[in-house]
């Protein structure tokens, strides 16, 4: 099939002093819960917790991203009950922004509360959301592809792109995305739609994307801030309306209470089965280049990125690596 015409290369010196970022802090970490209580003695989500070394994950996570973006446009979303963990790890005079939830409902409250509380702001900041639980070996060049995605998007609004990773197992635990037409290229390479994406797949699935020339799906996502409550208006209304309405009192004594309002009644929504599994028209994918990246979900993922990379911070001796 022939491309659409090409994007073309992006002028130079393409501002992104509108691009922010999200990162998204506000789990519990349960199913990793088993090994990071073994290394911290305690019940602490495991975005806070050192486990490839001095600096936790969500340290990590923060320091690549500042090789994009600077504190003053970064996002850090969580929940009121890890304000002492929150406070401990951004202390210093360059923090994020930090967005304390009430309550954590799910990935899809914590993305689209960040960009309506940056629509009130920047209403035309473009946004790239980032896990905070993740291992990304090649930094700088992960974080060069994410600005490029973020220069197209900046240049061509439309679209809610989703990066892609090469995977090398057919794993029933990731989201997969199986690349559709190509739209054309920018610096960040080819940039197709998305055909169809699917969370969580059963193990006969997981191989047929596998074999398929599918890509796993890393959760970090870039759009324009109305491109995301665009999503929210459609796929959730009822959360985007309890969200909405903490507007008229933005900037105010009283924010904080709106906050409270809008979560009390609020559902609970997972981001990749409510607004990327749909598909919407708007959804197209940016192949990653080849770096190691990987969703810290469980042990086992954790013990092969040790392995992988060869890293064995001190917990490990009290550990059978071999699990």
């Amino acid at each position: 099939m022939s491309l659409t015409a090409p994007f073309g290369p992006e002028p130079a010196g393409q501002s992104l002093r509108e691009a922010w970022a999200i990162v998204l802090a506000g789990g519990e970490g349960a199913r990793l819960r088993p090994l990071t209580r073994q290394i911290c003695g305690d019940d602490r989500p495991k975005q806070y917790v050192p486990l490839l070394g001095r600096r936790s994950l969500l340290r990590q996570t923060l320091d690549r991203i500042e090789l994009a973006f600077p504190p003053a446009r970064t996002v850090v979303v969580t929940v009121r009950s890890q304000n002492h963990l929150v406070v401990r790890e951004l202390a210093g005079s360059h923090a994020p922004h930090v967005l304390a939830q009430p309550e954590d409902r799910d990935t899809a409250a914590g993305v689209l509360f960040a960009a309506h509380w940056l629509s009130w702001r920047y209403p035309e900041a473009t946004v790239v959301v980032f896990p905070s639980d993740h291992f990304v070996l090649e930094e700088h060049v992960f974080m060069k592809h994410v600005r490029e995605v973020a220069t197209f998007v900046t240049r061509h609004p439309e679209w809610l792109v989703l990066l892609g990773s090469q995977p090398g197992e057919p794993e029933v635990e990731y989201g997969w995305i199986e690349p559709g037409d190509p739209l054309g290229w920018s610096t960040a390479g080819l940039i197709s739609r998305v055909r169809r994406f699917w969370e969580k797949p059963s193990a006969e699935q997981a191989r047929a994307c596998f074999v398929g020339g599918c890509l796993w799906d890393t959760l970090v996502c870039v759009a324009r801030v109305g491109t995301f409550l665009e999503a929210g208006r459609h796929l959730l209304p009822r959360l985007y309306e309890r969200l909405g309405g903490i507007a008229p009192f933005a900037g105010t004594d009283d924010e904080r209470w709106a906050v409270q309002q809008a979560y009390t009644l609020m559902p609970r929504a997972n981001f990749s089965r409510s607004i990327v599994e749909p598909c919407p028209a708007f959804l197209a994918v940016s192949k990653l280049p080849a770096v190691t990246w990987s969703d810290l979900g469980t042990p086992r993922r954790v013990l092969d990125v040790l392995r992988k990379v060869k890293i064995a911070p001190p917990w490990t001796a009290a550990l059978e690596l071999s699990a």
